[in-house]
């Protein structure tokens, strides 16, 4: 699917023009529901909110019925504040996730993001596990306007990087560290323990505004799983899913944040450094269902 739409709204699309609700037009929705990956829950409470509302107003336009789903669901997303908490100087960021979610791109991104609101940024290379890990990042700050605080050695405590680079952003001014933190499974005791000892060394230095998972939208339930993991050790505050083109899943992202309560903050949708945008419920509502 290079198409980049949403999945939902390719299923919708036709669902929509119908002259009439009927039964095929329930069980479309509901599969199309399902296969965007929204979960059985979160389907079925939608559907019997749709029924509710169809027979309540005695209508079998399926347009009302486009707009009752567009409403339905901007009132789940408008539950959870999407926005950036980076008020403090320096605002410090921790990125976590697992591997292979696209953290350090996603960084780069941000980066970018920032920096076209004339933010200054830091990005401190706290993944020392992996030496090409803190090459990408450099790559990625150059590119987008960024100093870097790498490693002074090898297999350096991750740790102590991110308590040099919280120091080098009060020192020079910088207005906003993000830190890169090593991919890890949530389900390594060890390494999630690790990510508490970074936040204990970095809180001595100054409050951290925000705590971003990084999740892969193509990753479905299991992401929900992750974020659970997350929220335990790491105190997240805020999901950046990524990889939401071509064959995207966007009910995951209604699913992670009602089963979790943390709210989405970030979309990544394509490769490019300016691929990242805030979360906006009622756009993204649109993008799913259609005008």
């Amino acid at each position: 699917m290079a198409e980049k739409s949403w999945s939902l709204g390719r299923a919708l699309r036709g669902m929509f023009v119908k002259p009439t609700i009927d039964e095929t037009t329930w069980e479309d929705l509901e599969t199309a529901l399902i296969t965007a990956d929204f979960g059985p829950s979160i389907t079925e409470q939608l559907l019997d909110e749709l029924h509710e509302k169809v027979d309540r107003y005695r209508t079998t336009d399926p347009r009302d019925l486009q707009r009752m789903l567009r409403e339905s669901l901007e009132e789940r997303f408008a539950k959870f504040d999407t926005t950036l908490k980076l008020s403090e100087r320096p605002a410090v960021v921790l990125v976590v996730g697992v591997n292979g979610v696209g953290k350090t791109t996603t960084i780069g991104k941000f980066t970018k993001f920032l920096r076209g609101y004339q933010r200054s940024v830091v990005v401190g290379g706290a993944d020392t596990f992996r030496a090409a890990a803190v090459d990408q990042l450099a790559t990625w700050a150059q590119r987008a306007g960024a100093a870097m605080v790498r490693p002074q050695h090898e297999g350096q405590d991750p740790a102590s990087v991110a308590y040099q680079t919280v120091e080098y952003a009060k020192q020079q001014g910088i207005e906003i560290a993000i830190i890169d933190t090593a991919g890890r499974l949530h389900t390594k005791g060890g390494l999630m323990d690790e990510l508490s000892k970074v936040r204990r060394v970095i809180e001595k230095q100054a409050p951290i505004s925000e705590v971003l998972l990084v999740l892969d939208a193509t990753t479905g339930q299991n992401g929900v799983l992750q974020a659970e993991a997350f929220l335990q050790h790491a105190g997240v505050t805020g999901l950046v899913i990524t990889k939401l083109d071509g064959s995207a899943k966007g009910g995951f992202v209604l699913a992670v944040q009602e089963r979790t309560g943390i709210p989405v903050k970030l979309l990544g949708q394509g490769e490019g450094i300016d691929d990242l945008t805030g979360f906006t419920p009622h756009v993204f509502v649109q993008s799913l269902v259609g005008a």
